[in-house]
C-alpha cells in the first residue's frame, strides 16, 4: 500500500507539473483551456472554475490540457438546424440550445440558415414567423446540448490562431516544467539533507586491507598521493584504482597532524578487468548551505539530462535492446525498491523520473510534444502550416505505435518481475 501511494503521488506530481506548464502558457497566450485533466478514464472529481473544467480521472498514468480549437472542438450549426436562442439586454445571443423543441420562457426559436461562431460571431436564420433574421453572438455565449454547456471559442481564443512562437512555447512548457520540477526536488534534497562535499575523508577501514596495515584510520583526511594534491574522493578513488600493485605515498591529516604512509593497492578482478583497492569505506560528508544547494540542484539536473540522452543514444545505436526499457510496471517495482532506502532516495528517484518524462516528451515522435514541435518548425520553414488532416493522421499513427510499444514494454516488465 505504501508503494502504491508513493507511486501515485510521484507519477501524479510529474504529470501535474507537465500539464501545468502547458496550462500556464496557454493562458498567457490567450488560449481558451477547456479542461485540465490528471489521469485518464472516468472522472473521479470534476470542478468547473471560470472557463476550465478541472478533472481527476481514474487511471493516474497521464493527463492532458484540452485547448479550444483542437480535436474537433468547434460546433458547426448546419443549415436547417432548429435551435433555441437566449438573448441579453443588448440583443446578443448568450445561449444556443440544441435539440430543444420545448418552448421556454425568454427563448427564441430559429431555423438556422448560416452561422459563424468563430470569426464573425453571428447567426442567421428563420424565426417562427418565417422571417430571415440575424443576431450577433456574444464572445461568451454558451452552446447547450443534452444538458451540457460548452463555451464557444472565438477564433482568437483558439490554439491554431496563435503565432508559431506562442504555440511552440505552450507545447514546450510541459517538458520544461518537468526539468524545473526536477531542479526544485534536487534543491530540496540539498537544503534538507545537505550537499555532498566529496571530501576525501576515510569513513571506515576494512580489517583485511592494505590501508589498515599502513595505519590509516577512520576520519583521516587524504591531502596528497605521491605528491599530487587530492581534493575529492573521486580523485582518490581514480588514483588508487589505476595503481594496482604499485606502492603509493599517502599524505593525510589526523587531528591536525600530517602523516605519511606507503600503501600498495591490491589487485581486484571484476567483469574481466582488474583495478586497485586499499580497503577503505566512504560516506560523503554533507554541508547545509542554501547557495550550494541551488548549485547542487542545477548540477544534478544537468547531469541527469546528459545521462538520459546518453542512454537514448545507446538505445538508438543498439548498445542495449528494447527489453531494457521499463513501463509503468517497471517504474512501480523500481519505486518499491527505492522506497526502502528512505524519503531522500525516493525524492531523488522522482527527480530522475521527471527529467526522463520531459526528455521522452521532447523526442520528435508523432503524438508526443516533440512531434508537435517538429511540425511547428516545418511550418516556420515552409511559411505555412501542414494540412491539419495530414498532421492529425500522422499523430494518430504515432499514438497507435506508442500504444503497441507500451504493451510490449509492459509485457516485458510483467515477465521480468513476476515470472
Amino acid at each position: 500500500m505504501e508503494t502504491t501511494i508513493a507511486f501515485i503521488l510521484i507519477f501524479g506530481s510529474l504529470v501535474f507539473f507537465h500539464e501545468l506548464g502547458h496550462f500556464i502558457f496557454a493562458k498567457r497566450a490567450g488560449i481558451m483551456v477547456r479542461e485540465f485533466a490528471i489521469g485518464f478514464g472516468p472522472k473521479i472529481v470534476a470542478i468547473t472554475k471560470g472557463e476550465t473544467l478541472y478533472t481527476l480521472r481514474l487511471l493516474p498514468l497521464g493527463g492532458y490540457v484540452r485547448m479550444a480549437g483542437e480535436d474537433m472542438d468547434s460546433v458547426e450549426l448546419q443549415p436547417g438546424f432548429r435551435v433555441g436562442l437566449v438573448l441579453n439586454a443588448k440583443e446578443q445571443v448568450v445561449k444556443i440550445v440544441l435539440n430543444q423543441n420545448k418552448q421556454q420562457q425568454d427563448m427564441l426559436f430559429l431555423e438556422t440558415e448560416r452561422a459563424d461562431l468563430e470569426k464573425g460571431l453571428w447567426i442567421e436564420g428563420y424565426d417562427e414567423e418565417e422571417r430571415l433574421v440575424r443576431y450577433d453572438v456574444s464572445r461568451k455565449a454558451v452552446i447547450t446540448e443534452n444538458g451540457k454547456d460548452t463555451l464557444i471559442a472565438p477564433h482568437d481564443r483558439q490554439f491554431g490562431s496563435k503565432s508559431i512562437g506562442n504555440r511552440f512555447i505552450t507545447i514546450f512548457a510541459g517538458p520544461l516544467f518537468n526539468f524545473i520540477l526536477a531542479f526544485f526536488i534536487f534543491l530540496m534534497i540539498g537544503l534538507l539533507q545537505g550537499v555532498p562535499t566529496y571530501e576525501p575523508i576515510i569513513s571506515g577501514v576494512a580489517e583485511d586491507g592494505p590501508a589498515l596495515d599502513a595505519g590509516m584510520q577512520e576520519g583521516d583526511l587524504v591531502t596528497k598521493i605521491d605528491g599530487q594534491s587530492i581534493d575529492t574522493w573521486q580523485a582518490l578513488a581514480e588514483k588508487v584504482q589505476e595503481s594496482a600493485g604499485e606502492a603509493l605515498t599517502f599524505e593525510y591529516v589526523r587531528d591536525g597532524e600530517v602523516i605519511n604512509s606507503t600503501i600498495t593497492p591490491k589487485s581486484v578482478e571484476q567483469d574481466g578487468e582488474s583495478f586497485g583497492q586499499i580497503g577503505v569505506l566512504y560516506e560523503s560528508p554533507v554541508e547545509k548551505n542554501p547557495l550550494k544547494a541551488v548549485a547542487f540542484g542545477a548540477e544534478q539536473t544537468v547531469t541527469w539530462i546528459a545521462k538520459i540522452f546518453e542512454l537514448l543514444g545507446m538505445l538508438i545505436t543498439g548498445q542495449f535492446t528494447i527489453d531494457a526499457l521499463s513501463g509503468p510496471v517497471g517504474i512501480y517495482k523500481a519505486t518499491e525498491q527505492v522506497a526502502q532506502y528512505g524519503v531522500f532516495n525516493l525524492m531523488n528517484w522522482a527527480a530522475i523520473l521527471s527529467i526522463n518524462l520531459g526528455i521522452m516528451n521532447l523526442l520528435p515522435l508523432p503524438a508526443l510534444d516533440g512531434g508537435r514541435l517538429l511540425f511547428f518548425l516545418i511550418e516556420a520553414v515552409r511559411g505555412k502550416p501542414v494540412d491539419r488532416q495530414k498532421e492529425g493522421m500522422v499523430h494518430f499513427v504515432g499514438i497507435m505505435l506508442l500504444m503497441v510499444l507500451m504493451v510490449v514494454v509492459t509485457w516485458n516488465d510483467i515477465q521480468r518481475f513476476f515470472f
